[in-house]
């Protein structure tokens, strides 16, 4: 179910997709954490300023997201190897990295 615009709203399961999530082929999509909240995090490139002040914010909300048991997919564009170096330059850890998928 969506929104007038066409968007999913909070609640709603999204659909159903994978990505590719690390250099030896592991993809993860939101239907690895049925039954868990997911946060899905999109954003245009690693490396712009905006888009890594955001996923830094997301960063720093992670505890409060696991105290939920929830996962954040962050999503964009950008190539599998530019995210893993993004990620270690920031410090952040993507779900693929810890994935604790439920069948």
């Amino acid at each position: 179910m969506s929104d007038p615009n066409g968007l999913i709203t909070p609640g709603q399961a999204a659909p159903g997709f994978t990505l590719p999530a690390a250099p030896d082929g592991r993809e993860v999509g939101p239907g690895q954490f049925r039954g868990r909240p997911v946060v899905l995090a999109f954003y245009p490139a690693d490396w712009s300023p905006v888009c890594g002040e955001q996923m830094t914010l997301y960063q720093a909300a992670l505890p409060e997201l696991e105290r939920y048991d929830a996962v954040l997919l962050g999503i964009s564009v950008d190539s599998v190897d530019s995210h893993r170096a993004f990620a270690e330059s920031r410090g952040i850890r993507f779900a693929a990295r810890r994935l604790r998928a439920q069948g």
